[in-house]
């Protein structure tokens, strides 16, 4: 069981889960197989280790379209679920458990970004794929409308607790965010004119240059191209072919 709190895995809600699997396998490198319990959904790994998984969106969840959903370790479903919803969050999808696989809830946050809780299951349970490794999701970002009462409720929801502030401007604060484990990612504003509330989530891939072109030719665009992060690395924000938005982190070798 991982401890409370921690990002273990990441999912992509989309219309074209086929579609979907060749852009990101052009882009991360991620491989695709059928999941072995739940049918319909299809699994990617970053080299021998599984780390996410993308299956066809449905309307009845509620939400705005393809989306990428990050799943966060607890250790009562059930519990997280019912105080989550009396704090002002929405459940999508009801406390469910699949055998061997663990127990979970989709949830929408107060703001309308969705976030599943999860605890594992104790044989064949998901393993924690937030990690500083190619293909891994290395950074986790809340772009949302009101940043200061999200970070509350995720710090009542799932113990979270705030890091530093960076201060951007008329972009307003970039507020860090710590697990158990330390620094993990941060809460920001959304200043995209009509986007919704999401977490968006930033792959690591080995050329972020050779990364970006992929975007364009594989049929997404870049929302943001390029740039140098605090230290050393960079980053691009982009939509994949489908409308998921998504990021990546890689150094640039050219």
């Amino acid at each position: 069981m991982s401890a409370r709190g921690h990002w273990i895995w990441y999912e992509l809600l989309t219309s074209d889960v086929e579609s979907a699997l060749n852009f990101y396998g052009a882009v991360i490198g991620w491989r695709g197989r059928e999941h072995e319990v739940v049918p319909g959904y299809r699994m990617f790994a970053a080299g021998d280790a599984d780390i996410g998984g993308m299956m066809a969106s449905e309307p009845q969840l509620g939400l705005s379209g393809p989306v990428w959903i990050g799943y966060v370790s607890v250790e009562d479903v059930d519990a997280t679920a019912a105080a989550a919803q009396r704090d002002g969050a929405t459940i999508c999808v009801p406390p469910t458990s699949y055998p061997g696989v663990g127990r979970f809830s989709m949830l929408q946050d107060p703001q309308g970004a969705p976030v599943y809780a999860m605890r594992p299951g104790m044989e064949g349970g998901v393993s924690r794929s937030f990690a500083a490794e190619v293909g891994h999701c290395q950074w986790n970002e809340l772009v949302t409308s009101d940043p200061s009462a999200a970070a509350e409720f995720y710090m009542r929801t799932f113990g979270w607790e705030k890091g530093d502030v960076m201060p951007m401007g008329p972009a307003g604060d970039y507020q860090f965010m710590h697990d158990a484990g330390g620094r993990f990612g941060a809460i920001m504003k959304r200043t995209r004119e009509g986007a919704h509330p999401i977490w968006r989530f930033y792959f690591g891939v080995a050329d972020i240059d050779r990364a970006a072109d992929s975007i364009v030719a594989g049929g997404g665009r870049l929302v943001q191209a390029p740039v140098e992060i605090p230290g050393g690395g960079f980053s691009a924000v982009a939509i994949d072919p489908q409308g998921a938005e998504f990021g990546i982190a890689g150094p640039r070798v050219r």
